[in-house]
């Protein structure tokens, strides 16, 4: 394996404690120390932080709403960079993210080496949840990108240390999820030349045999058997025969009946549009659109360091949309696997085609819930900017519960409908269903429509559109345009009772 194409999945960040107030000599130890405190803060604080009187005086000029409100130094050997935070408790969880991104991003601007990060002056409750959040930044904010410059970049911050606490935490779930985002966040950065299909399920392969997934490849001549007309249209104008489905399993032992969780993933390596050409602007970045097999990939990733009771089948449909002689054109009609047969109306729209044979195959398996990640339409983008992502659902009981998900842990969604009414858009003279409507807007809630009827005996199902996967300048507690948008988010699906036990009334 190329080490270019993956940083150590296996590795994980050492992060140590240090438990009570620390003394002066404790703080010497560091390069970097971050200490958040309320942003109305009580006299007696300025006591617990050094040089606590000199900070408190020149914080009175601070910029309001900047994070920082100050950076100074501390007068040890070290010169330790001491950078200040005040927060407000009843920010929103994004807010708070947000808040913590721009907290790690002033220690990442220097030669960052160790950091201690303090926060102090809030309810225990709070310093808990709040210390989580801005570890998790420091995580995904210290994660080098893929770079094949001559000169590659080193680590900025180079340990990570949580001093004042009361009470040790419990951090590995915070450390998966993080490790979650950044491989997802690197697979979605890398050049298609640099992880093309091939190497793709290469690595795929390698990570199934260092966490002991079960894995099955089906290749063009078994999906051929399969009937996968929908995924074969779209991989038929690639020049070799790299395209496949791909389908992993983690299964703990020692669970007795464990939930069945299906993950799937849009991997479109590269999107040129195919015959029906996308223009430049277009076309740009189009590698990232193997993103939400890289959050579903990722997020296999948390959950098995994370060692959760469940079962996960996770299913990745990878293949290139290019133009050429074998290219699928408009107006052929293809058979799904289930039987349906689609009039196709555009060439771009193949994350539709790729997914539909995808979910059929994951929802033969009768999981108890399915969901599916996908950078999959614009009009998602032109509906909520790059701030949310769009979720749909065949479960309308589970539309408010998963905007609240998305509320409480600071990866926003917003909720669309699907259904029959939509259908009537995609009828077609010749076929079952059209892919595409020809004309008009809300392409979102069509493409979800069309997507619904391939997802078998109305098992619970959401679709993600991921119109948040990129945002210039980063997203929540992200420093990155490439978000990793999904992986926080999945984590919290499954911690909430109400969604996997199909139960509106269930508390979380």
């Amino acid at each position: 394996m190329n080490n270019q194409l993956i940083y150590n999945y296996k590795k994980t960040q050492r992060i140590t404690q240090l438990l009570g107030k620390p003394k002066i000599s404790d703080l010497e130890k560091y390069n970097q120390l971050i200490i958040v405190i309320p942003k109305k803060e009580s006299k007696s604080i300025w006591n617990l932080i050094p040089q606590g009187k000199k900070i408190k005086e020149l914080i009175k000029n601070y910029s309001k709403g900047s994070s920082p409100a100050i950076t100074s130094r501390l007068k040890n050997t070290k010169q330790t960079s001491l950078h200040i935070g005040l927060l407000d408790s009843k920010l929103e969880a994004f807010d708070r993210l947000a808040f913590s991104r721009d907290m790690i991003k002033s220690v990442t601007e220097e030669k960052a080496g160790s950091l201690a990060i303090w926060v102090l002056g809030f309810e225990a409750d709070f310093q808990k949840k709040f210390t989580e959040e801005i570890l998790s930044a420091a995580l995904v904010g210290q994660f080098i990108l893929p770079s094949f410059k001559s000169k590659s970049p080193t680590q900025k911050i180079t340990s990570i240390s949580l001093i004042g606490l009361d009470k040790k935490m419990i951090i590995k779930d915070i450390v998966a999820e993080s490790d979650g985002n950044n491989l997802t966040r690197w697979l979605t950065a890398l050049p298609s030349n640099k992880l093309d299909a091939d190497s793709y399920i290469n690595l795929i392969e390698q990570m199934s045999n260092d966490f002991n997934w079960e894995i099955d490849i089906f290749r063009s001549d078994d999906l051929k058997k399969m009937e996968a007309g929908a995924f074969l249209a779209v991989s038929q104008g690639n020049d070799n025969n790299s395209a496949a489905i791909v389908k992993l399993k983690y299964k703990p032992s020692n669970i007795e009946d464990p939930k069945l969780i299906s993950l799937i993933g849009k991997g479109i390596i590269f999107d040129t549009g195919g015959t029906n050409l996308k223009p430049f602007n277009s076309m740009l970045e189009m590698h990232i659109d193997m993103n939400g097999s890289a959050v579903a990939l990722g997020s296999l990733l948390a959950i098995t360091k994370q060692k959760l009771p469940i079962e996960v089948d996770c299913w990745l449909a990878i293949t290139e949309n290019r133009t050429g002689p074998l290219a699928y054109k408009s107006q052929d009609v293809v058979k799904a696997a289930n039987g349906k047969t689609i009039q196709t109306i555009h060439t771009d729209a193949e994350g539709r085609m790729v997914l539909a044979d995808t979910l059929y195959f994951a929802s033969l398996e009768k999981p108890d819930f399915m969901i599916d990640f996908a950078t999959l339409t614009g009009t998602c983008v032109s509906a909520l900017t790059n701030n949310y992502s769009g979720v749909f659902t065949n479960q309308p009981y589970m539309q408010t519960i998963l905007k609240e998900i998305g509320e409480d842990c600071g990866e926003r969604v917003w909720p669309f409908p699907i259904g029959s009414e939509f259908l009537v858009k995609l009828k077609s003279e010749t076929a079952d269903l059209m892919q595409c409507a020809p004309a008009g807007g809300g392409d979102h809630i069509l493409a979800a429509t069309f997507l619904n009827e391939f997802v078998e005996e109305d098992i619970p199902w959401v679709h993600i559109d991921l119109s948040s996967a990129t945002n210039t300048g980063g997203l929540a507690h992200v420093p990155t345009k490439i978000t990793g948008f999904g992986v926080r988010y999945l984590l919290n699906i499954l911690k909430d009772n109400r969604i996997l036990d199909n139960n509106p009334s269930k508390s979380l």
